[in-house]
């Protein structure tokens, strides 16, 4: 799945000299929380989203009134680009100018990762240097919701082939258990041995579950196989 498969298209944008106000109010009754800002060619110029819009004096929000010690450790030009943030007027004051952009053919998992590493929440799609569409994580999850189905397996496995699917599902994680610790009987898997934290028991139980035919995983970790599990 890639960047065209799940981008909006229906792109709603700013102008450079739109009003920070009138540009609130249009992410507001948008239901956005940022959107592009665009010259009058469509180029790109930057984006403006409620981060961009959080410390602004007309709702005394800004940082020199709450942080005055900001002051004392930030460069004039840190506290002369806040000032513009807290009182600029336009779109063009406030926007943010260093936009990560994608590709209609940029993997999701790509996009993914780059929210995570960037800490930002939207990226537009760019074609010819012109954008055609938006990814955000609202998109990401409406994928998931309507591109992944669930799928409700049926499918009889023998308890062997169930087996080596569970062992192949954790091969080569730290947290994998001993070959001898995963035991399958009428398609229930039954997974033993020492658990260190509640991640790992769950990482584990996931991926037996995911594995073609499993019924039910049962844990009985910290015991050995064989052992009698506490009731």
């Amino acid at each position: 799945m890639q960047a065209s498969d799940i981008m909006t298209t229906s792109i709603i944008s700013a102008s450079p000299d739109m009003s920070v106000r009138l540009a609130a109010g249009t992410m507001v009754f948008a239901g956005i929380s940022g959107m592009p800002v665009l010259d009058e060619s469509g180029k790109l110029l930057g984006m403006i989203t409620e981060g961009d819009l959080i410390h602004r004096t007309e709702i005394g929000t800004g940082v020199t009134s709450c942080a005055w010690w900001r002051e004392l450790v930030e460069s004039t030009t840190g506290l002369a680009s806040q000032y513009v943030k807290e009182h600029g007027r336009k779109v063009r004051d406030v926007m943010s100018t260093d936009v990560t952009t994608v590709a209609e053919g940029c993997p999701v998992a790509e996009i993914a990762e780059l929210f995570e590493r960037r800490r930002i929440k939207r990226v537009p799609v760019m074609r010819d240097g012109k954008i055609v569409g938006i990814v955000s994580r609202t998109t990401l999850i409406r994928a998931l919701v309507t591109m992944a189905p669930e799928q409700h397996d049926t499918t009889e496995c023998s308890d062997e082939s169930i087996r080596e699917g569970v062992l192949a599902a954790m091969s080569g994680r730290p947290w994998a258990l001993e070959h001898a610790n995963v035991i399958v009987e009428n398609g229930t898997v039954h997974l033993w041995g020492p658990v260190v934290s509640a991640d790992e028991s769950s990482a584990l139980r996931v991926a037996a579950e995911n594995v073609p035919g499993v019924k039910d995983v049962i844990a009985h970790f910290g015991l050995s196989p064989g052992a009698p599990s506490a009731t």
